[in-house]
Order: C-alpha cells, then sequence, then structure tokens
C-alpha cells in the first residue's frame, strides 16, 4: 500500500512520514513546486488510495483522487479526538517504505522501490562512520522528494537527534542558510557540492563584513548527490573551525537504486584533486567491472555495480526495466542481485575509489538524476519542435546548467527560446528546464549517422547582442545589466530581459545578488 504526501516542509511533513510508516503503508512524495503533469503521472503509476496534503497544496492534485487536508477543520477534530497511544503495530521489514521518482529516458519518470530493510541497514552502517547521537542537531535542507532527504531525516530521528526543518526560501539563500546553521548549533549538514560552494562564499562574504566569521557548531559536513571538485573546497581545511574545531568533510556517492550511500570518502589532504569517493560501505559489495562483467585492473576505468542489502526492488511496475538495471551477482552468494549503475570509476593502488563520469548521457543537476531523453521528449511535444538534443554545461558557479537545442517544424517556424523554456516548466520540474533554449536549423551528425554533441553551437551564439529589446540608458541600469551578463555568460542584457528566460537559476541568483552587495 501507497500513501502519497503533497506538502509543504516543516513538522507536519515528518509527522506525516512518520504515520504512514507506522500504518504500514509507505510514502510516495510529491514536492509542492513539481508541475501537474508530472504529479498525474506519478500518481497514475503508483496509484495510492489516498493522497495527504493541505488546502494549498491540493490544487497539486488531479481530481478524483481520494485525499486528506490536514488544515481542514474536520481532521483538527479527528486528530484531537483519536487515541494518543502507540498503535502496536509491527512492520515487516521487506514492505515498502517509500517510492521515489528519478528521470527516465523515455521521457517519463520512474519509481524506485525503497523498503524498510534497505534504509534501517543504512543507518546501522553510516552510523559506524559518523556515531550520530542525541546530542547532534541535525538540517532537513532537501526536498523530501530526493532521497538524501531520507538520510537527512532518519539519522536525526533514528539515534534521538534535532531535527532543523530548513524553509523553502532559507534553502534557496545561502547566507540565510549559514546563519540558520550558527543560529540553530547544527552540527551534522548534508549539501551537494554545487550547493555548499555557495554556502561557503556566503560565510567568507560574511566573514569579511563582520570581521570574522560567526563561529558554528558543525561537526560533520558531507557531500553527497552529484560529484565534488575538491579544489572548491580547500579552504575549509585551515579556515573553518567551529566550535567543535575543524568539521569532517566526507564525499558519498550514492544512487537512489542502492539507498542513498553507497560509499564513504573522508577529505583530508588539500592537495589530493581527484574526485574521492572513498570505499563502499561495510555492507555493500562495489565491483569496477567492463562491458563483459569481468573485473578492471587498478587504475583502469571501469563501471560502478553495487551489490549488497542497500539494493532496492527495482522500478514500481517496470519488470523489463528491473530486469536489465537489476542483475545477477556473479560474484556474491546465490541468489544476489547487483545495480548497474552506468557510472564509471578506477581504483587506485591505494584502495582509493575515483569518480569518472557515466557511461551515457545522464547527468546530475543540483543533486537530481536526469535523463536528457525526458526533457528532449517533452519538447519534441511541442507543435513547433520537430527534434531536441540536450546537453549540460559548466554553469560557472560549480554546478552545470541544461541547454536545449531545438530543431523547428518547418523552415518557416520562428521558434521563441522564452516560449519553449515556459513550456519545458509546465510539464517538467525546475531543475530540469533548460537553462538555454537555442533553435538550430539542423542537429550535427556523425559519419555513423549519429548526433555530434561536440558539434553543437556554444549556446551564446544564439543569443542577440543588443537588436532586440532597450539597451540600458542610465548608469545603474547599464551596472544591472552587465551584472547580469557576467553571471549569465552571455554576451548582452537587455534592461527588459528576464534573468530566468536567460538561463538564470537559484544559485546564480544567488551569485548575481552578491554582485549587488
Amino acid at each position: 500500500r501507497l500513501v502519497a504526501l503533497a506538502l509543504p516542509r516543516g513538522a507536519d511533513l515528518v509527522t506525516a512520514v512518520l504515520a504512514v510508516l507506522k500504518s504500514g503503508a509507505g510514502y510516495v512524495p510529491l514536492d509542492p513546486a513539481t508541475p501537474p503533469e508530472r504529479v498525474r503521472h506519478v500518481l497514475d503509476e503508483a496509484d495510492p488510495p489516498l493522497a495527504v496534503a493541505t488546502a494549498d497544496t491540493a490544487a497539486l492534485l488531479p481530481p478524483g483522487r481520494d485525499r486528506l487536508l490536514l488544515d481542514e477543520p474536520e481532521t483538527a477534530a479527528a486528530l484531537a479526538t483519536g487515541p494518543a497511544g502507540d498503535l502496536g503495530r509491527c512492520t515487516d521489514p521487506h514492505t515498502t517504505a517509500y517510492v521515489i521518482h528519478t528521470s527516465g529516458s523515455t521521457g517519463t519518470p520512474k519509481g524506485v522501490v525503497v523498503t524498510h530493510d534497505n534504509v534501517v541497514r543504512l543507518l546501522d552502517t553510516t552510523d559506524e562512520r559518523f556515531g550520530f547521537g542525541p546530542d547532534d542537531v541535525h538540517a532537513l535542507f532537501h526536498s523530501y522528494a530526493f532521497d538524501v532527504s531520507v538520510w537527512e531525516l532518519w539519522a536525526a530521528l533514528g539515534r534521538g537527534g534535532r531535527l532543523v526543518v530548513v524553509p523553502h526560501t532559507v534553502s534557496r539563500s545561502p547566507r540565510e542558510m549559514w546563519q540558520l546553521l550558527v543560529r540553530e548549533r547544527v552540527t551534522a549538514l548534508c549539501q551537494t557540492p554545487s550547493a555548499f560552494y555557495q554556502l561557503a562564499q556566503a560565510e567568507a562574504d560574511m566573514a569579511r563584513e563582520a570581521d570574522g566569521p560567526p563561529r558554528h557548531a558543525l561537526r560533520v559536513v558531507v557531500f553527497a548527490g552529484e560529484a565534488l571538485d575538491p579544489r572548491r573546497i580547500r579552504h575549509w581545511y585551515p579556515e573553518s573551525p567551529g566550535i567543535h574545531g575543524r568539521p569532517r568533510l566526507v564525499n558519498m556517492y550514492g544512487i537512489t537504486e542502492t539507498t542513498v550511500h553507497s560509499t564513504y570518502a573522508e577529505l583530508t589532504d588539500p592537495a589530493d584533486t581527484r574526485s574521492a569517493i572513498g570505499e563502499p560501505l561495510a555492507d555493500l559489495r562495489l565491483y569496477l567491472l567492463d562491458h563483459a562483467l569481468r573485473p578492471v585492473p587498478p587504475g583502469c576505468p571501469g563501471e560502478i555495480y553495487l551489490s549488497g542489502p542497500g539494493v532496492t526492488r527495482g522500478y514500481l511496475g517496470r519488470e523489463a526495466l528491473t530486469a536489465t538495471r537489476f542483475v545477477a551477482d556473479p560474484f556474491g552468494p546465490p541468489g544476489a542481485r547487483m545495480y548497474r549503475s552506468g557510472d564509471l570509476a578506477r581504483r587506485w593502488q591505494d584502495g582509493t575509489l575515483e569518480y569518472l563520469g557515466r557511461t551515457d548521457q545522464q547527468v546530475k543537476v543540483r543533486g537530481f538524476r536526469i535523463e536528457p531523453g525526458e526533457i528532449e521528449a517533452v519538447l519534441e511535444r511541442h507543435p513547433d519542435v520537430v527534434r531536441t538534443a540536450v546537453i549540460a554545461q559548466d554553469d560557472g558557479v560549480g554546478g552545470v546548467r541544461l541547454v536545449a537545442y531545438t530543431v523547428p517544424a518547418t523552415a518557416d517556424t520562428a521558434l521563441d527560446p522564452a516560449a519553449l523554456r515556459r513550456y519545458a516548466a509546465d510539464h517538467l520540474p525546475g531543475y530540469m528546464v533548460p537553462g538555454f533554449v537555442v533553435p538550430i536549423a539542423r542537429l550535427p551528425l556523425t559519419r555513423n549517422g549519429k548526433l555530434d554533441r561536440r558539434a553543437l553551437p556554444a549556446p551564446t551564439e544564439g543569443l542577440r547582442t543588443g537588436a532586440v529589446g532597450r539597451a540600458p540608458a542610465t548608469e545603474l541600469e547599464r551596472f544591472l545589466c552587465r551584472a547580469f551578463a557576467e553571471t549569465l555568460g552571455v554576451p548582452e542584457v537587455g534592461v527588459e530581459d528576464g534573468f530566468f528566460d536567460l538561463g538564470g537559476h537559484s544559485l546564480l541568483a544567488t551569485q548575481l545578488i552578491n554582485k549587488f552587495r
């Protein structure tokens, strides 16, 4: 049984997760920022008999879905008169705890089924590394539709710690986030690298403004969700002591299909520039294999395969896809399965694993795993578009942004990039909306007739240089337009241009604000 949750961040969200799990059901998270079309797909696939929401978030739910609104008077009355004691119900460890949806190459997201047993062993295994306890304060920073939130939540509640639910607006403001960390005495923080780069910059800026940074209580900072560039955090080794001394910096590689975290690497050498992901957690087996499932020699790239109790059940209602990604483990005990990650790594002589990238076109944006094919499928449903190619590009702040190259349906069709971005935003989550949409007469092909991604023009080549829109006339307008252009990496910006229409996102907006200070 599954129950959909469409709730804003807050104590009610945490309570609802606990209530669903205690009832013996699993939860399906629906972030309030999710476009209605994606919500409909998730609900059609999971088919939960009930959705828990508020009066505001109920607008996400399509008509005909049974719903329980937490802020309705009838609900409040029922809760006030209900039994206050424990249900006294035990949950089978092999039942579903949650179903989180990740991007799918066919144009629709796929739900990963994770069991109670998967999560409990994650807590037990990571506890050996971190030793969290009642004195720790954890930040629930991420959306509960992102699997890192599972570890943030249960690393606190499972060990008697305090959990600070970060408001959505604060999570998008590095300065406010740093102030929250100091104010709440947070000791354990988990961040995607791109978010942490911004947080570290905000801390440095505030330190200069106040002649020294406020004393934080961080004991450990965990990086997860995307590849880490160690050069971007070098100053944290000597320059960021808190009331507990210098925080431990840990890089963890993981996949939704293997329950959040799979490896552990403590970062102690500022001179090491490798994207080290360390070694597998104690209860997992990690293999680096070639295309014939043969182990590769040390130092050679191989695809990551993971086996052990962290491997999840598979994809909800997609047996064929599950069979291609969750395969028999030839090196494990009879009946063991391993997950084919699509990620490349190599193992050095000292045993350290270094992350190298993907074997396919899949990318991660702000920690979310994205199949470009899903974005391409959405844009190609637009009546003016016949074909699309989506690539990832460095966004200049330690992350990536998506660029969509769109071929018009006819030679006479004039594509409007801003309109296509709005169309994408109506059908996709914000992190999947391309930062640039570049109209192109035809996609370049290799000699074999495949898309030649290296031959695609730079996205800024298609941007105007002042021919459209009003040019800045005052000194203030010139300053603002110059700041927009520098932040967005475009040649010029007009006074009436929109920041987000030119590829901006929340992390770039933070960089822009810093230019204004």
